[in-house]
């Protein structure tokens, strides 16, 4: 498969000693295989493993929000993940054409009371909060019809 089909699904377009870069189709299935992939990309290039729970949540949670807001259900999409290691962190660039955040910034999201039922549960929201508290840095832009949320973690 080669970095330019995106008929597939996910995409996997090139490592490199300290970086990588990843595409994908906007959908759940592709998330889901290019986390696996990430998380063993930077597991070769000695990433502490204790970092890596916190690399697959904030993640997880930041090309899940692209997938369920960025893009309608029937639009079809790409997502491009770059990554590069740095000595004691590793920063991320995810990139997406869908639609600009609101008010052209990440949401602050909120934390959850967890003394309550699931069913009281709210939906939304805890995810920002979760990747603001775990990351050092997090910046967004929109320039071009182009998405790109910055992120920064200690390994």
């Amino acid at each position: 498969m080669t970095a330019d089909s995106f008929d597939t699904g996910y995409v996997d377009s090139g490592h490199f000693e300290s970086g990588l870069c990843v595409r994908l189709k906007n959908d759940t299935f592709s998330v889901r295989h290019a986390l696996s992939d990430i998380i063993a990309a930077l597991k070769s290039r000695k990433v502490d493993p204790e970092a890596l729970g916190s690399v697959e949540i904030v993640l997880a949670e930041a090309l899940n929000n692209v997938v369920e807001h960025a893009y309608d259900a029937t639009e079809c999409g790409d997502i491009e993940v770059n990554a590069q290691v740095l000595l004691g962190r590793v920063q991320f660039d995810i990139l997406d054409t869908g639609r600009q955040m609101p008010f052209g910034t990440p949401p602050l999201g909120h934390p959850v009371d967890l003394d309550t039922s699931a069913d009281d549960l709210p939906e939304g929201g805890f995810g920002w909060f979760l990747i603001r508290e775990m990351t050092e840095t997090l910046e967004y832009t929109h320039q071009n019809g182009r998405n790109r949320l910055s992120l920064t973690l200690a390994t």
